[in-house]
């Protein structure tokens, strides 16, 4: 395997703070089967759901949620990501990340992957009443005009009604997930 296609099966999963984030460890485990390299990305309110020592076992990799402090030493605990999934999604994160705020390391990183072309997929856990607002609308269409991934609808993340989140977690789509992220990420045969 060449360094170009190791680096594509290098996967960064960036977790937000929503009700799936608590299972995230079984999306890491199918990426895992399915021979990827995991590293974990944290929103700030990610953290309050997250068994960070456990996740951090599970892929042999810090957990990262802050950029590094002035004068500290840069380190990569991982080779760069060949794809990004946000799982769970936030309202807050979708419509940020469009509009180009990154006041987060988690809205960087993507914001960069973006930028660089590599591909990143999106899976909300949003209620009915945030869907249908036009700041969320218009972020969902403004990310796919940017060639985001954003599995809403069909396929992906259906919206439920408001407080009823919790009865739907055991539903939550990694697999679907993952699959767009394979289906997004160039093959090589070497």
């Amino acid at each position: 395997m060449t360094a170009d296609r190791a680096a594509r099966r290098v996967l960064s999963i960036v977790v937000c703070g929503a009700g799936p984030a608590a299972r995230v460890s079984q999306l890491v485990r199918l990426a895992q089967e399915r021979g990827w390299t995991v590293g974990i990305i944290a929103t700030p309110a990610a953290l309050l759901f997250l068994d960070v020592r456990s996740l951090e076992e599970l892929t042999g990799s810090p957990v990262r949620s802050e950029y590094r402090a002035p004068g500290e030493a840069r380190t990569r605990s991982l080779p760069e990501a060949g794809a990004f999934l946000v799982a769970p999604a936030t309202y807050n994160t979708v419509c940020k990340l469009a509009l180009g705020v990154s006041d987060t390391y988690a809205l960087g990183m993507l914001a960069e992957a973006i930028g660089r072309g590599v591909p990143v997929v999106i899976l909300p856990f949003v209620n009915e009443a945030l869907a249908a607002r036009k700041p969320f609308i218009t972020a969902v269409e403004s990310l796919r005009d940017e060639g985001v991934q954003v599995l809403l609808g069909a396929g992906g993340w259906i919206p439920h009604p408001p407080g009823t989140g919790g009865e739907r977690l055991e539903s939550f789509p990694w697999a679907a997930a993952l699959d767009a992220v394979e289906a997004a990420v160039p093959v090589s045969l070497d």
